[in-house]
């Protein structure tokens, strides 16, 4: 099962956990209440067709001109940069265009810059550095293809995907819980590594099982684990890891040769605790990849714009409020859920319903209050970066 590696082996961060979720929670809540359009939706199909008519609008006059990636540009800076900033940030309607052509970085070109990075999944600190010059400087006629090429995609699951699921978008690393209709709630994930993607899968979460055991994927014990026993002899012990022998015998870390391939003959499990790789929780979906959601005791890397890390399995922001919405109408409510978290004990839980699941990759969508919203192609399906090639 593929949990996330490097996550999986970092240390125990402590009671921390509890509180960083809490920040997260309220801020989930918050964008589902800004914005009630799941991805994966009519809203969605609607906006995106709207998006390609100004779009190809904007290609016939001759898309933008790239604006120079060079010093960071914040409020206060006065520069020639920023008139052709300004140029940009206009032709998209991120800033309106009575602002003028001056060349300094006011605070109109502050809101603007905040609302192209919101739009394209960058932290909105208003800072114009690398990853934003980046986005400012994509085409438009690539980001009008973006566009067709994400319709389709979302227009292949304009079916009954069910009045209660679970959409998880890959390229923003981001998971909506759509009720209704309407977005309940979203949660920041962590997915798939360029080199350990994260599958295109719809399935269905069946069970919960809470303070799991972590089995060590076979990859994850030849890529992570020896180099890392190699390095660090005490490493297994100091992270309740114990390994199996094909009778289940328990056997001693001593006994296997780090500097060969003996361990991958082995099955090594983590004993659940605050430091375990699947945190407190993990959310079985059946699929052929072997590939779940889960807790996480690295919350930090919720807060990084790339949320690229794992070895294929999700793991998830706030994940308590995912699984009191997963299993309403039971006695797992969400005093219950802390209470369980609070402990070591292994307890599995079911749904009243198998809740659908959809794990998706959008690179770009859009609703029908003009607000469109692009991604990065992380794991290149979209096929643009042949195109760009050729430029």
């Amino acid at each position: 099962m593929m949990a996330g590696a490097p996550a999986a082996f970092a240390q125990t961060r402590g009671a921390m956990s509890a509180e960083w979720g809490d920040s997260f929670d309220a801020g989930s809540r918050s964008r589902a209440t800004r914005n009630p359009y799941p991805v994966l939706g009519p809203h969605t199909v609607q906006g995106l067709e709207q998006a390609i008519g100004q779009y190809q609008q904007i290609v016939a006059r001759g898309g933008w001109q790239p604006v120079p990636a060079g010093e960071r540009l914040r409020i206060g800076a006065r520069r020639p940069a920023v008139v052709l900033l300004r140029d940009r940030l206009i032709a998209t309607g991120d800033l309106d265009a009575s602002s003028g052509r001056s060349d300094i970085f006011d605070s109109f070109v502050d809101t603007a810059v905040k609302r192209f990075q919101t739009r394209h999944g960058i932290s909105p600190d208003g800072l114009v550095r690398e990853s934003t010059y980046a986005a400012l400087n994509v085409p438009a006629d690539m980001r009008l293809r973006q566009l067709e090429t994400n319709l389709v995609r979302v227009r292949a699951y304009s079916g009954n995907l069910g009045n209660k699921f679970i959409a998880m978008n890959i390229p923003a690393a981001q998971l909506e819980a759509v009720e209704n209709g309407q977005v309940v709630s979203r949660h920041v994930t962590v997915v798939g590594k360029i080199d350990r993607q994260s599958p295109i899968i719809s399935t269905r979460v069946e069970n919960i099982n809470f303070n799991p055991y972590w089995t060590v994927p076979s990859s994850i014990i030849r890529k992570d684990l020896i180099p890392k026993m190699q390095a660090e002899p005490d490493y297994l012990a100091k992270n309740r890891i114990r390994i199996f022998n094909g009778q289940g015998q328990e056997v001693t870390p001593e006994s296997i040769n780090w500097n060969s391939m003996d361990a991958m003959n082995y099955r090594f499990r983590q004993d659940p605790f605050e430091g375990n790789s699947m945190g407190n929780v993990r959310i079985n979906i059946p699929n052929q990849h072997a590939v779940y959601m889960h807790d996480t005791p690295s919350k930090g890397l919720f807060g990084e714009d790339q949320r690229f890390h794992s070895s294929g399995c999700a793991r998830v922001q706030n994940v308590r409020e995912l699984i009191a919405w997963i299993l309403q109408g039971t006695q797992w409510n969400r005093s219950e859920i802390d209470r369980v978290f609070r402990t070591v004990d292994r307890v599995d839980a079911k749904p009243l319903q198998p809740v659908p699941v959809y794990w998706v990759y959008i690179t770009a969508w859009a609703n029908p209050d003009g607000n469109v919203q692009f991604r990065d192609d992380i794991y290149q399906r979209d096929g643009m970066s042949a195109q760009a090639a050729l430029r």
